[in-house]
Protein backbone atom coordinates (compact mmCIF):
# COMPACT_ATOMS: atom_id res chain seq x y z
CA UNK A 1 0.00 0.00 0.00
CA UNK A 2 1.01 3.25 -0.91
CA UNK A 3 0.86 5.95 1.71
CA UNK A 4 0.33 9.66 0.56
CA UNK A 5 2.13 12.20 2.56
CA UNK A 6 0.55 14.92 4.52
CA UNK A 7 0.67 18.47 3.51
CA UNK A 8 0.15 20.68 6.38
CA UNK A 9 1.47 23.95 4.82
CA UNK A 10 -2.26 25.27 4.59
CA UNK A 11 -3.05 23.87 7.60
CA UNK A 12 -0.54 26.04 9.49
CA UNK A 13 -1.28 28.52 7.80
CA UNK A 14 -4.86 28.60 9.16
CA UNK A 15 -3.93 27.74 12.87
CA UNK A 16 -1.47 30.73 13.01
CA UNK A 17 -4.05 32.77 11.54
CA UNK A 18 -6.92 31.61 13.94
CA UNK A 19 -3.99 31.72 16.99
CA UNK A 20 -3.22 35.19 15.94
CA UNK A 21 -6.71 36.42 15.46
CA UNK A 22 -7.21 34.72 19.72
CA UNK A 23 -4.47 36.48 20.58
CA UNK A 24 -6.11 39.83 19.63
CA UNK A 25 -9.53 39.23 20.86
CA UNK A 26 -7.99 38.53 24.53
CA UNK A 27 -6.09 41.49 24.18
CA UNK A 28 -8.96 43.38 23.61
CA UNK A 29 -11.32 42.09 26.17
CA UNK A 30 -7.97 42.41 28.66
CA UNK A 31 -7.96 45.96 28.27
CA UNK A 32 -11.62 46.37 27.27
CA UNK A 33 -12.10 44.98 31.36
CA UNK A 34 -9.32 47.07 32.48
CA UNK A 35 -11.28 50.12 31.30
CA UNK A 36 -14.49 49.03 32.55
CA UNK A 37 -12.71 48.94 35.97
CA UNK A 38 -11.55 51.73 36.15
CA UNK A 39 -14.77 53.29 35.01
CA UNK A 40 -16.84 51.67 37.72
CA UNK A 41 -14.77 52.57 40.42
CA UNK A 42 -14.63 56.62 39.17
CA UNK A 43 -18.10 55.95 39.41
CA UNK A 44 -18.08 54.54 42.76
CA UNK A 45 -16.42 57.65 44.12
CA UNK A 46 -18.94 59.79 42.54
CA UNK A 47 -21.87 58.08 43.81
CA UNK A 48 -20.39 57.71 47.34
CA UNK A 49 -19.46 61.35 47.21
CA UNK A 50 -23.25 62.07 46.64
CA UNK A 51 -24.96 59.94 48.74
CA UNK A 52 -22.46 61.75 51.80
CA UNK A 53 -23.59 64.80 50.75
CA UNK A 54 -27.34 63.94 50.56
CA UNK A 55 -26.75 62.42 53.91
CA UNK A 56 -25.10 65.84 55.21
CA UNK A 57 -27.74 67.88 53.75
CA UNK A 58 -30.54 65.89 55.24
CA UNK A 59 -28.57 66.45 58.88
CA UNK A 60 -28.26 69.84 57.97
CA UNK A 61 -31.82 69.54 57.80
CA UNK A 62 -32.67 68.16 61.05
CA UNK A 63 -30.43 71.07 62.66
CA UNK A 64 -32.55 73.37 61.20
CA UNK A 65 -35.35 72.24 62.42
CA UNK A 66 -34.03 71.96 65.76
CA UNK A 67 -32.07 75.23 66.45
CA UNK A 68 -33.42 77.02 63.58
CA UNK A 69 -31.88 78.70 60.29
CA UNK A 70 -28.17 79.48 60.73
CA UNK A 71 -28.01 82.83 59.49
CA UNK A 72 -29.71 85.55 57.75
CA UNK A 73 -32.41 85.60 54.80
CA UNK A 74 -31.33 86.98 50.94
CA UNK A 75 -33.50 88.99 49.36
CA UNK A 76 -35.74 86.58 48.48
CA UNK A 77 -36.46 85.60 51.67
CA UNK A 78 -34.69 82.32 50.96
CA UNK A 79 -31.89 81.01 53.80
CA UNK A 80 -28.93 79.33 51.75
CA UNK A 81 -26.03 76.62 53.12
CA UNK A 82 -23.67 75.09 50.53
CA UNK A 83 -21.97 71.77 51.83
CA UNK A 84 -18.82 70.59 49.60
CA UNK A 85 -16.76 67.43 49.73
CA UNK A 86 -14.76 65.94 47.01
CA UNK A 87 -15.39 69.19 44.70
CA UNK A 88 -18.69 68.52 45.08
CA UNK A 89 -20.90 71.35 46.26
CA UNK A 90 -24.21 70.83 47.91
CA UNK A 91 -26.76 73.95 47.65
CA UNK A 92 -29.76 74.35 49.73
CA UNK A 93 -32.59 76.86 50.03
CA UNK A 94 -35.08 77.04 52.65
CA UNK A 95 -38.32 79.24 53.28
CA UNK A 96 -38.84 80.87 56.66
CA UNK A 97 -41.87 77.83 57.13
CA UNK A 98 -39.00 75.30 56.20
CA UNK A 99 -40.45 74.58 53.04
CA UNK A 100 -37.11 73.71 50.57
CA UNK A 101 -36.91 75.75 47.14
CA UNK A 102 -33.66 74.53 45.80
CA UNK A 103 -31.61 71.19 46.52
CA UNK A 104 -28.93 71.11 44.12
CA UNK A 105 -25.48 69.52 43.07
CA UNK A 106 -23.01 70.97 41.17
CA UNK A 107 -19.07 69.51 40.85
CA UNK A 108 -16.58 71.86 39.24
CA UNK A 109 -15.47 71.15 35.75
CA UNK A 110 -12.53 71.84 34.11
CA UNK A 111 -11.40 70.07 30.40
CA UNK A 112 -8.74 68.28 30.19
CA UNK A 113 -5.79 70.20 28.16
CA UNK A 114 -3.34 66.82 27.52
CA UNK A 115 -4.85 63.82 26.09
CA UNK A 116 -2.36 61.22 26.85
CA UNK A 117 0.33 61.00 24.10
CA UNK A 118 -1.86 62.06 21.31
CA UNK A 119 -0.31 64.09 18.46
CA UNK A 120 -1.11 67.82 18.54
CA UNK A 121 -1.37 68.71 14.53
CA UNK A 122 1.27 70.71 14.57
Amino acid sequence: MKQTPIKLGPLALLLAVISICLTTLAILTFTTARADLRLAEKYADTVTTRYALEAEGQAFLAEVSRDGFPGPADEDGVFRAALERDGTTLRIGLTADGKIVSWRQDKEWTQETVIGDLWAGF
